[in-house]
């Protein structure tokens, strides 16, 4: 059993891990200030509400008990809201993790995990994208992933603080019970999207752009699962824990599919027809974002368990279904 502080544990993610720690008996504290997350999601774990920029805050849980393993969720995550507010996204996502890291050095915890992105490659030079490949990132959401990244490697030097980064590509779908799931306000992510469709809360989907450079003209995304991100992470602290170094891995199936695809994956699950709309791209869209996830695959054992986007949306239609309104 180990205890670990999941910082931004109510959300999306965090919530799905916490869930999953908790089932393998780990002690979990969840900090959390709800602003994108939801009270309703974590159970069974002691909950603290507040923000990881609070020093003070930070001094109080870090003192309590020794944390053997910091989890970090809360980033705000929306690429066109990052380029219209860069220095909210530089502040969240970049300076408050300072202040978070400032805390654990000063309590001598020297094992984090970050919940990083795909973003922080930019524009692929070829697909599927491995960990080595260039990290030059096209919006301010990705370089404030980037420049924690880098702030980890400094700080892996200067004080011997071993991290993990994890690189998600499109996180989807729902835990198997459907107690818990997606809700996001406002929702961005394609799954979600098509099936509040087919639930009658949308008219149509709109499709942005069609002329692609794709099999169907439109764009291609890896989805990996939410428990396989859950599974990664736990893969990943035990590394941490036994005393092994820090790394960087890249998350994903390795398959591409398309919006089309998706749309029609979804019409299949769900039985509803999915009306429609194609309107033009949007600026900063890759045409194609697939992993590699190699790396992780041999040195952790990590395999996704959910490897077709099918059963990545029968997991997601069953929360969105019996859950419309989400955690409201």
């Amino acid at each position: 059993m180990a205890r670990f502080l999941v910082v931004g544990g109510a959300g999306y993610i965090g919530s799905h891990l916490v869930k999953v720690l908790r089932k393998r008996g780990d002690e979990v504290i969840v900090l959390d200030n709800l602003s994108t997350g939801h009270r309703a999601a974590v159970r069974d774990c002691q909950f603290v509400q507040g923000d990881l920029g609070n020093p003070d805050l930070l001094d109080q849980i870090f003192s309590r008990k020794k944390i053997d393993c910091v989890m970090h969720f809360a980033a705000l995550s929306l690429v066109g809201a990052s380029v219209e507010k860069p220095l909210t996204y530089y502040d969240n996502n970049t300076a408050r993790t300072i202040s978070l890291l400032k805390a654990m050095i000063d309590h001598g915890v020297r094992r984090f995990i970050l919940s990083s992105t795909a973003a922080v490659y930019g524009e692929p030079n070829r697909i599927p994208i491995d960990e080595t490949d260039s990290t030059i990132p096209t919006n301010p959401y990705g370089r404030s992933k980037l420049f924690v990244e880098k702030i980890l490697e400094d700080c892996r030097r200067a004080y011997g603080l071993e991290y993990a980064a994890l690189r998600y590509f499109n996180a989807a779908g729902a835990d198997e019970s459907g107690e818990i799931g997606e809700d996001h306000s406002p929702e961005t992510h394609l799954i979600p999207l098509v099936l509040q469709v087919a639930l009658g809360q949308r008219g149509c989907l709109q499709i942005f752009g069609t002329d692609w450079d794709t099999p169907d003209g439109t764009c291609l995304r890896d989805y990996v699962h939410v428990l396989d991100l859950a599974d990664a992470h736990i893969a990943a602290a035990e590394r941490l824990i036994d005393g092994n170094g820090s790394a960087v891995y890249n998350l994903g199936c390795e398959t591409g599919y398309s919006v089309r695809e998706i749309i029609e994956l979804a019409r299949k699950v769900t039985g509803h027809d999915i009306p429609v709309r194609e309107a033009p791209r949007r600026a900063g869209d890759p045409a194609r974002l697939v992993a590699s996830s190699e790396k992780i695959k041999k040195e952790l054992g990590w395999k996704p368990r959910f490897d077709d986007s099918e059963k990545i949306i029968e997991t997601a239609w069953k929360w969105h279904r019996s859950h419309p309104l989400g955690y409201r």
